[in-house]
């Protein structure tokens, strides 16, 4: 039996295997980028509460320019974002790697957070538009397979090129930031062919149907408020972890290359996840996958308060890495599917807009936190936030099933008398 595949997808899968390749290089450069930003705030002078405010900008940009990308996105092509995202996430990376004040390096990580959300919209949009629904789980999540690998090797090479010692972390924290510029612009070299012309949503009539859907009916969709909760909860701690775990290694005397091969640990550990994701949704189904992935996580997360050992943090840290691996990829296949089908590519912005909000306000919440508690607070709100996932997993769950209950079938017998009277009906005429 013939694979199903969905309108205007070419022969084979060539373009998922270049989209991941590409997505690689450009998360892993942001990846790199961004303990590199918190190492050389701090070099430059900056507190716990600074370098939260700088992980802050990286999302400000983006919490304004995601939804109208989106709506774009709907009634055209998508393929021109991925270059364009590359571009400014060079861009964002090597400026702040040379300039020496605190507004600088923020301004210019918005800049690289801007270029992230640029590819991210694009790559989605091309994924949920060549994608059948019954392969969207497991595309989206070959897709974030990317961004995990950029995530396992962006931190090791940090970690290799970031230098404490004698002074040197701010000359060591600029060359990581140079070094991610150039590794994100090979990402150029994989992005052809990737959307097929034939794809719907790029007619010259989709400006118009795209525009009719207001983002509150987007909004009120059932399904699509907890897909983005969600994926604001995982990204956010996957976020903070990346940009305060070197702070808390710093407080507790652990290494900047020790730092970056237990965030690659994590990553690895998420890779791990989505390898396996479909024997696991059909063993326990997109919602307990879901909550269940989001409680333990929680859990997980506020346990990094204890001063435990290095050895403890990493096994901590893989286990936490593997139970977020579950929450992105579901996450757009719960949002694309709730979504009206001519507004897809906004939906999947409003997404992002929730994620970026969720990076604009936790890191700007866990540097408060950790000026007055200490470095290792923010972890606990992680938990929090995580904990209620859950609980929206399972509400947007329900929700999901009991908006798509498939009409019952007709019986066997009936349906035969019935296509028998048509027979009958058309040989009479």
């Amino acid at each position: 039996m013939s694979r199903a595949r969905g309108p205007g997808a070419g022969p084979g899968r060539g373009w998922l295997l270049r989209l991941v390749i590409a997505f690689a290089f450009a998360q892993g450069a942001v990846s790199m980028a961004r303990p590199a930003v918190s190492y050389r705030a701090l070099a430059l002078g900056a507190d716990e509460t600074a370098v939260g405010v700088i992980a802050g900008v990286y999302a400000l940009l983006p919490l304004f320019a995601a939804v109208p990308l989106g709506r774009r996105t709907d009634h055209g092509r998508c393929a021109p974002l991925l270059p364009l995202g590359v571009v400014l996430i060079s861009g964002g990376c090597a400026l702040s790697g040379v300039v020496s004040s605190l507004p600088a390096m923020a301004a210019w990580s918005g800049v690289m957070g801007l270029g992230h959300l640029c590819f991210v919209i694009g790559a989605q949009s091309i994924v949920a538009r060549q994608s059948a629904a019954a392969e969207q789980d497991r595309n989206f999540g070959h897709f974030t397979i990317g961004a995990s690998l950029g995530q396992l090797g962006g931190p090791i090479a940090a970690g290799a090129l970031i230098s404490g010692g004698s002074g040197a972390l701010g000359r060591t924290s600029s060359l990581a930031l140079l070094v991610s510029a150039g590794v994100c612009a090979v990402a150029l070299t994989s992005l052809w062919r990737i959307e097929h012309r034939r794809t719907p949503g790029a007619g010259p009539g989709a400006h118009k149907a795209a525009a009719k859907v207001p983002v509150t009916r987007i909004l009120g969709a059932r399904g699509v408020p907890a897909g983005i909760f969600i994926s604001m909860a995982v990204l956010s701690s996957t976020d903070i972890l990346t940009a305060y775990l070197p702070v808390v290694g710093e407080h507790r005397g652990i290494a900047p290359a020790t730092v970056g091969l237990l965030l690659s640990l994590r990553a690895a550990a998420t890779i791990a996840c989505r390898l396996v994701m479909t024997p696991m949704l059909r063993l326990l189904g997109r919602t307990a996958l879901l909550s269940t992935s989001c409680l333990l996580a929680g859990l997980l997360c506020a346990g990094m308060v204890l001063p435990v050992p290095v050895p403890v943090l990493a096994v901590m840290l893989a286990a936490l890495g593997f139970c977020l691996g579950a929450g992105q990829p579901l996450s757009m296949t719960t949002v694309v599917q709730a979504a009206p089908a001519e507004a897809r590519s906004t939906a999947l912005a409003l997404r992002l807009t929730g994620n970026r909000l969720g990076q604009a306000a936790a890191p700007a919440a866990a540097g408060l936190i950790a000026g007055t508690a200490g470095a290792a607070a923010p972890f606990a709100l992680l938990g929090a936030l995580l904990l209620v996932a859950a609980g929206q997993g399972l509400r947007g769950g329900r929700a999901t099933r009991a908006s798509s209950v498939p009409p019952e079938p007709t019986p066997v017998r009936e349906r035969d008398q019935a296509d028998g009277a048509s027979l009958a009906d058309r040989s009479r005429s």
